[in-house]
Order: structure tokens, then C-alpha cells, then sequence
């Protein structure tokens, strides 16, 4: 397994001073970036960093009961790493293992800086590189690693806090309040009366997997989301194992399960009077007959206007089933010596509750960015190929998708940064600057999603643009067309040479 706390080595006790490539964040997506490095552009030199002492990203930070991936492991791992474990749906634990064995495998750990903070990044324009700010959050001591691409790994909320409204009087519960971002190791649920508020991902998550131990574990939801129960096995993938080579059999498999989701969302937002019908069929035969679906499973937007729950197995269905957990719909008034008491009226006794209320979303804003000491705000930039931003020399960026597995998207933009920088090299340039000066581009969101920790956000992100390289894509198929198969070269961006008299360009040349 691969070092889980900062790199021991005496050639890695802190950061060098140059690289080609510095990538910020060592989870998912900042892997999934030095592992394609690593095969696609060896003689290239790269750091990984990561504030945090152990790499995983999310999948380190986040311990509550039952977390896992919402969406198949064929497609939530890389594209050129298969996934091995049983599972369909990865628990956290697996996709933590499965990090580390990439990190093992590709020989990332010398490119690793755990500990370390970026806290601000200049594009010298006279040098044609960044330089990074550094921070080593134990030690407080600095660094500047100076660089010619600078990637963004970080994902796209605060590591710090989750979103976390207040609730009235909640000051006067006797009980124990904790968000999922932080969970106490030492939380004893067993035997206790939970309520979890939220309809999301994580809530749907949280109650059965606390059930099996409490008292009772209420999901209390403002307004009710689309969950289908999906299996934990893949029929499919699992027969494809038995007949084909390893990697053949997950390619096959990957493919299958990409298209089936595909297929999925585009029947849902064609059809949304028919998936909503179907989805309430499914709930209807999970729950017990007579048990109120439309009233806690009928949600008042589309299927896919927000993003759609799946229940392992079903395993929500089944806690409801047997009574050892239950949903309430309704708004919260305030909080209660002994627990909630509702808009209704009505109260709901509770010894723990869980904020599973969401995100805060902050991509691009874990750093502060200037070109020449000017600051760059983001809102003001557009995207450039899901990417990159107009105006920001030598900047990439990993942002998945709000309807397929994450993964997905980091793999086709590591594959085109990877062929951006040989064709530099290629024609003995340093520079890719994108450039928005279509005067016909009409500007919008960068993401066309409404849940909560999305629209809270929208302010703050960059642009897209209507048509051409400006409109952030959320189909596989069109990014896989436009960055992979597709030319790198674009009349929107802008290749040029470090100026002569620099002294990085004597140095090179």
C-alpha cells in the first residue's frame, strides 16, 4: 500500500523548485492526472500535492457509516485500471484500497507532498511559468515550486466545513449534532434514537447503514428525491469475467455500464411524465402496500434536474420495510430539548442528529490565482473544453459530471492535457492561452444543474459558452469526441514561445 503520510525519503523532504507539471490535490482526479503523466509523458517532471496527510480526497476525509459511491465501479475507476473488486457499487474503503494500489502501480510516490498547501499561484508572462505558493500546514513553513502547467485536482467543495444551516433553538437539544463532512469516530449509535436530515446522496447512504444498529433512524426531507435500488453485483460484468481477459472484459463492461446510464438520462429528460411513472412503480413494489410513496418518494422537479439517489440493493426500501427506519417530509420549526418539532406541529424525538444537508462548493477557490500580480477571478473567466479558462496561461482543471461517475471526465481531460503539452513540445512552444473574443458567444452558468450546493455556488464559478469549445459538456460521448478524438489545436487557443530575452528561455534553450 502506498505511503499514507508525507514522504519519508531524504530526495522528498520537501517541494523542488521546478517541475513541468504541478497538480493540486492528491484524490481522484490529481492520481488519475500523475498516472497518466507517468505513461503518457515520462521524461516530464510533476509534484502532487495535497493539504491533507493522506491521499483519497474525499474518500479519506469522509468515515460515516455506509459510505459509498453513487454511481458503478466500472465506471467511478480509471479507464486504464481496472476494478477487481466485487462490489457494482464501491464502498469507501474499497475505493481508498483502489487509490493506493494506482499510486503503487504507476510509481507516484516520489511525486508526492503530503501536507502541503497551495495557497496561491503567479503566471510570470516574462517567464512563461507559474510560480506556486506553498504552505506546510504542520509546520507552517513555505515553499515556491515554480512550474510550466499547473493543474487543478481539487474538486469542487471545502475540505473545511460542509454546508450547515442553522436551526432554530437548536442550541437547547440534549443530544448530539454532527455533520457527515466531520464524523466523530467514537459516535455510538447503537440502541439510539437518529434522525438524519437531508435527501441527497449521503442521506439515502446514512439511514440504512445506521439502521442495522439503532434504535430507529428517521430520514427527515424538506421535499422528496428519485432514488432506484440498484444491485450490488453485476450480472454482466461478473459473466464477462468469466469468459475474457481482465482488461477486456472490464472495457466491455465499462462501456455497457456507461451507455446503459447514458440511455438512462437521456430517456428521463426526453420523458420526464414517463420516468417519473416508472420511478414510482419502482418505489410502489419496494415498500410495504398501502405505504404513502407520493407523499415521501413523488419529488417536484424532473428526474435528473437534480441528481438521482440508488439504494444498494435497495437497502432504503428494505430498512422502511421492516420498520427500522422511516421517512417524515415536512420542514423543521425548530429544535427541542428532545429532538425536532416540525412545521406540521408534529416532533420527532431523536438522541443524535445527523446535518446530512450537503456541500460547500468552492472549485477553483481552494487557491488564489494573478497573472503578473493581477488577481484573476474566475467568474469572470469562461471554460474552455470543460478545461481550462479563457485568459489563464497553462491552467487545466478536472470538474466531472453531475449526471455519470466523476472518473469519467478525469480520464479524457488527463488524455487531452497529455497531448496539449506534446504538441507544445512538438513545435518548440511553452504557452496555450485560450481566448473568448467571439462576439456571438452567449454566456451562462457553468453548470445547468439545480441542486442546492450547485446553485448556492453559481456565482462564483466560471462561465460557459453557448457553442463551439465554450459549452461545458455533460455527455461522455461529446467530450470523448471533442478531447480525445478530436484535434488539440483550436482557433480559440493561442500557442506561443517564451520571449527570448527570458532568462528561463536561455536557460532551455
Amino acid at each position: 500500500m502506498a505511503t499514507k503520510g508525507k514522504v519519508d525519503s531524504e530526495t522528498c523532504d520537501g517541494p523542488p523548485e521546478y517541475v513541468d507539471v504541478l497538480i493540486a490535490g492528491a484524490g481522484i482526479s490529481g492520481i488519475g492526472a500523475g498516472s497518466h503523466l507517468k505513461s503518457k509523458l515520462p521524461e516530464k517532471t510533476f509534484l502532487i500535492v495535497d493539504a491533507r496527510e493522506n491521499i483519497g480526497g474525499t474518500w479519506d476525509l469522509f468515515r460515516y457509516p455506509g459510505i459509498r459511491a453513487d454511481t458503478d465501479a466500472q465506471t467511478f475507476s480509471y479507464e486504464f485500471k481496472p476494478w477487481r473488486h466485487d462490489n457494482a457499487i464501491a464502498d469507501g474503503g474499497e475505493i481508498l484500497s483502489y487509490l493506493h494500489e494506482t499510486v503503487d502501480e504507476y510509481d507516484l510516490t516520489s511525486h508526492l507532498r503530503l501536507g502541503w498547501k497551495v495557497v496561491s499561484a503567479d503566471w510570470s508572462s516574462q517567464r512563461g511559468l507559474w510560480a506556486v505558493q506553498l504552505s506546510d500546514v504542520a509546520a507552517g513553513q513555505s515553499a515556491t515550486v515554480e512550474c510550466r502547467w499547473l493543474f487543478g485536482a481539487t474538486g469542487y467543495y471545502s475540505y473545511d466545513r460542509g454546508y450547515r444551516p442553522h436551526f432554530d433553538d437548536e442550541e437547547r437539544f440534549t443530544g448530539e449534532i454532527v455533520h457527515p463532512q466531520h464524523w466523530p469516530q467514537d459516535l455510538d449509535y447503537r440502541g439510539r434514537k437518529v434522525v438524519v436530515i437531508g435527501s441527497g446522496a449521503t442521506a439515502i447512504t446514512l439511514v440504512p447503514a445506521m439502521a442495522e444498529a439503532a434504535a430507529h433512524v428517521t430520514l427527515l426531507q424538506r421535499s422528496p428525491t428519485y432514488i432506484l435500488p440498484i444491485p450490488s453485483r453485476d450480472p454482466v460484468t461478473d459473466g464477462l469475467r468469466k469468459i475474457l481477459p481482465e482488461r477486456m472484459a472490464y472495457r466491455i463492461s465499462r462501456t455497457i455500464n456507461r451507455t446503459r446510464l447514458a440511455v438512462i438520462y437521456g430517456v428521463s429528460r426526453r420523458y420526464p411524465r414517463f420516468t417519473r411513472r416508472l420511478v414510482r412503480w419502482v418505489n410502489k413494489r419496494a415498500l410495504p402496500k398501502g405505504y404513502p410513496v407520493d407523499q415521501h418518494f413523488k419529488p417536484r422537479y424532473d428526474p435528473w434536474h437534480e441528481r438521482m439517489c440508488f439504494a444498494r440493493d435497495g437497502d432504503l426500501f428494505t430498512a422502511i420495510s421492516t420498520g427500522k427506519a422511516s421517512v417524515v417530509t415536512d420542514r423543521i420549526a425548530r429544535f427541542t430539548e428532545r429532538g425536532i418539532e416540525l412545521a406540521s406541529g408534529a416532533s420527532v424525538d431523536a438522541d443524535i442528529v445527523v446535518t446530512a444537508t450537503g456541500l460547500q462548493m468552492i472549485p477553483l477557490r481552494a487557491m488564489t490565482f494573478s497573472i503578473d500580480g493581477v488577481p484573476i477571478d474566475v467568474s469572470d473567466t469562461v471554460v474552455y473544453k470543460g478545461m481550462m479558462l479563457s485568459g489563464v496561461p497553462n491552467f487545466a482543471f478536472a470538474f466531472g459530471y453531475t449526471n455519470a461517475a466523476w472518473t469519467l471526465k478525469v480520464d479524457l481531460v488527463c488524455e487531452h492535457l497529455c497531448r496539449l503539452i506534446a504538441r507544445l513540445d512538438s513545435h518548440d512552444e511553452h504557452i496555450a492561452v485560450a481566448v473568448a473574443n467571439d462576439p456571438t458567444l452567449q454566456l451562462t452558468p457553468m453548470v445547468d444543474f439545480h441542486a442546492g450546493y450547485v446553485q448556492r455556488a453559481a456565482d462564483t464559478l466560471p462561465r460557459q459558452g453557448s457553442h463551439g469549445p465554450w459549452s461545458m459538456e455533460m455527455s461522455y460521448s461529446a467530450d470523448r469526441h471533442r478531447l480525445v478524438r478530436g484535434p488539440v489545436t483550436d482557433p480559440a487557443l493561442r500557442f506561443s514561445r517564451i520571449p527570448a530575452d527570458s532568462d528561463v528561455a536561455l536557460r532551455v534553450g
